[in-house]
């Protein structure tokens, strides 16, 4: 592998990248506060020349030196005015009693190759790396590969948990619908993981719900069709007389009727499933003469407090029409014990803030035990679909839509026999009652 792929593959790593990012960041600031630090200490060194003064007792000036700037060195020669000549030295701070170059003896100065303390460069000095400024970049090094090493662990954490989510949103587009990626710590990572478990558990209801639907439909849909294929070849027979084809034809309408309706509950099913934004006009729907419409086409009977003449909710018009036909020819179906509708009651209230709907029946009732399975998609009680038909979308559909406007719905037994179905809705605030 060539150093530019090696390159290519190491900086592909959120980790290492935001790593030298904050690496070099400090850096950064560290070299600028340095520099900051040694260009005060340097303005803050006296510039101006200096002149040594040599005074006796008396305060009288026997020797002067002539100026010198900062940068010159603290070793003078002084001529007395008797024409004595001094060699005069400053001792620096680190440096021998006596100083190099000068002549314990006679204090003057001696050349660099007789000084007792040889050359200058045989002086105990720090190595050429110690000093000024190399001594300050070495001091940099250190702190900065202090602070990498630190904040390495600290970096690696934190992008771990995003590999993890990589991988994880890596599978689960690969088709592993039941992938999950683990929720650590509550920062924006964690509500990221979150948020995509709970969507993929949401597309994967909904991918289970799609199959189950689509399973359930071409069943279905077998039964409608084959007998109007039956009717079909009645009607084709040679020995088919008018009374049989006119059977035929009205049994084969009835189907085809039935397979029309069954279709459009599929489809309705599948865009509530889908939370499709755009499936009608929301606007403020009058629940009693809803109510009242749908109780006078099967017969039901409708019972409202005294003075409610109009309870409002927000929602789709026609979905909650077919919410409400869809539990009223339940109840008839199932629990109607004449055919006429008549031992079918909707009930309609206002509880608080909510619509109280429920639709009450004489029938066997509903097993505790189903009570909760009652609403799932093309569920039917057993032996019920060879005693009254259905396919098992009606009270799929009630859940749906109540849900759909806020709602809930639920079943409940009735006293002296029968089911109640019972759904609440949020009033609208533009109510009149």
């Amino acid at each position: 592998m060539t150093l530019q792929a090696l390159f290519r593959h190491w900086s592909r790593h959120l980790y290492l990248r935001i790593w030298l990012a904050v690496v070099a960041g400090v850096a950064v600031l560290m070299l600028v506060v340095g520099w900051a630090w040694r260009a005060s200490v340097e303005h803050n060194t006296p510039s101006v020349p200096r002149e040594w003064v040599v005074l006796n007792a008396e305060g009288e000036v026997l020797a002067t030196t002539s100026r010198a700037g900062p940068g010159a060195p603290l070793a003078f020669d002084l001529t007395l005015p008797d024409g004595q000549r001094i060699g005069l030295r400053v001792q620096r701070h680190g440096e021998p009693q006596d100083g190099p170059g000068m002549d314990p003896r006679r204090g003057e100065r001696m050349p660099p190759h007789m000084s007792p303390h040889g050359p200058p460069h045989a002086r105990n000095e720090p190595p050429w790396w110690a000093k000024p400024p190399y001594g300050f970049f070495w001091m940099l090094g250190l702190i900065g590969l202090a602070v990498a090493l630190g904040l390495y662990p600290v970096v690696r954490r934190l992008t771990q948990r995003l590999e993890g989510l990589q991988r994880g949103v890596q599978r689960w587009g690969d088709g592993d619908l039941s992938v999950r990626v683990p929720v650590q710590g509550d920062d924006e990572v964690a509500d990221l993981s979150q948020r995509f478990n709970a969507a993929a558990e949401r597309i994967e209801g909904l991918m289970a719900s799609q199959k189950s639907l689509l399973a359930n439909a071409s069943h279905e849909l077998r039964s409608p069709l084959a007998r109007i294929r039956m009717g079909l070849e009645l009607m084709a027979a040679p020995t088919a007389d008018a009374t049989v084809q006119q059977r035929a034809r009205t049994e084969i309408l009835r189907n085809m009727t039935e397979l029309d309706q069954l279709i459009d509950e599929i489809l309705l099913a599948s865009r509530l499933d889908a939370k499709e934004v755009d499936i009608g006009k929301v606007e403020a729907v009058d629940l009693v003469g809803l109510c009242a419409e749908e109780c006078a086409r099967v017969g039901a009977m409708l019972d409202v407090p005294q003075g409610l003449a109009q309870l409002e909710v927000r929602g789709v018009a026609k979905l909650l029409r077919r919410m409400v036909r869809n539990l009223l020819e339940n109840a008839r179906r199932y629990g109607a014990t004449g055919s006429d509708g008549g031992d079918v009651v909707l009930s309609l209230s206002q509880q608080g803030q909510q619509v109280h709907i429920q639709v009450c029946d004489q029938g066997p009732g509903v097993p505790v035990a189903w009570r909760e399975r009652i609403f799932e998609p093309f569920f039917r009680l057993p032996g019920a679909s060879e005693r009254v038909g259905g396919v098992g979308l009606g009270l799929s559909l009630v859940k749906s839509i109540a849900e759909r406007h806020g709602g809930q719905v639920r079943c409940a037994d009735r006293l002296g026999g029968g089911a109640c179905f019972e759904v609440d809705l949020p009033q609208s605030k533009t109510a009149n009652t």
